[in-house]
Parts: C-alpha cells; sequence; structure tokens
C-alpha cells in the first residue's frame, strides 16, 4: 500500500499526519483551524486519500504556522507514499464547478516543486480565517511533495466556494496523477527514466 507518516515538531507547531494514497477518502482531521479542517476533509473524500491529521500550534498568534506547516507535511507524506512513482498517470487536471464558482486545477507529478496561482479570492477573511493562508498551504504543499501545481479561478465572487472549489478541484487532479496506469504499471512516466 502507498502510505507515509510524517512527524513534525517546531517552536511553533507539533504535527502527525498520516496519508494513504489507495484509500477511500476517510479522515480525521484535527488541525487547530476550522476552516482548514472543513478544507481537506473535502480534500480527503474527493482525492479518496486516507487523512488522519493533529496538529498542535501556536494559532494564539494566527493560524499561519499551523497552516503553512500541515501543508509541508502533506506534501512530505503525498512525495514519500508515492515510492519511485512507478506506474503513476502522472498527470491529471480538473475544471470544478461550485455554484457560480469554476476553479481549474492541473498537476504534474514531476519531482519538482513549483505552485502557480490565480485565485483571487474578493474578501481577506473566510470567517476567521485569512485567506490569504490558501496560498501558503498550497505553495508549501506542492514544494514538499514535488509537483507542479496551477490553480486557476476561471470565474467565482463567494471566497468560501472558491476555497472550496480549488481544494475539491486539487484533489481531483492529484486522485488522477497519483493513479496507477494499468497500461504502464511498471514504467516510469518519463524518458529520462526518473521522476525527480
Amino acid at each position: 500500500m502507498r502510505k507515509a507518516e510524517i512527524k513534525r515538531e517546531t517552536k511553533e507547531t507539533k504535527i502527525s499526519l498520516f496519508l494513504e494514497l489507495d484509500g477511500t477518502g476517510v479522515s480525521q482531521i484535527n488541525s487547530g483551524v476550522g476552516f482548514l479542517d472543513h478544507m481537506l476533509t473535502l480534500f480527503a473524500k474527493h482525492s479518496r486519500f486516507d487523512l488522519r491529521l493533529n496538529c498542535t500550534g501556536d494559532t494564539q498568534v494566527d493560524d499561519h504556522h499551523s497552516v503553512e506547516d500541515i501543508g509541508i507535511c502533506l506534501g512530505q507524506a503525498f512525495r514519500e507514499a508515492l515510492g519511485n512513482k512507478t506506474g503513476i498517470c502522472r498527470y491529471g487536471d480538473c475544471i470544478l464547478p461550485m455554484d457560480e464558482t469554476l476553479i481549474l486545477s492541473a498537476a504534474d507529478i514531476s519531482g519538482r516543486g513549483w505552485y502557480e496561482a490565480d485565485l483571487e479570492l474578493p474578501t481577506e477573511k473566510i470567517g476567521d480565517f485569512d485567506t490569504e493562508l490558501i496560498r501558503e498551504f498550497f505553495t508549501a504543499f506542492a514544494l514538499n511533495a514535488g509537483i507542479t501545481l496551477h490553480i486557476r479561478k476561471l470565474c467565482g465572487i463567494n471566497s468560501h466556494h472558491i476555497a472550496e472549489g480549488a481544494f475539491k478541484s486539487v484533489a481531483r487532479s492529484l486522485r488522477k496523477a497519483a493513479a496507477i496506469d494499468p497500461e504502464f504499471a511498471d514504467d516510469i512516466s518519463s524518458t529520462k527514466g526518473i521522476l525527480a
């Protein structure tokens, strides 16, 4: 089974995270950040990855450290669970509608981390969550996972819908990209012979 467990402890956060790529989308999320709990629950469901997360962070300061460090840990777990990436489809994309919002995401499990986005959110807050932290999360995730990740808002005016659409779209793109291609199950999807 393709799975990984990551533990990270700093002066700002203490995180334990378990990820299984060949799961059913079950999750137990306790990030200490309510909105991120909601987003990661959606992420697990739509990716069909099993995800368990517990984070104790310095949220009395703000949510930044917890959100970024969780992105780091999830990226590290994703990279570790993929192993040498034999047989994966490598590429995945999804255009996801959510009410007035339409989000496009595309992922390449290339071994090289990059995050590019055009994901303007019209409000600075969703509840008490700072919307600028969505970029911090996806940047940390993509760089540590070693994937190229693009997200584009094609339309949308509700910040909650835009954020939720992004997490769902990315989840479905990664589900496609990490899936084993039965026609090339013993092959690496690169002329280099390695995805690194």
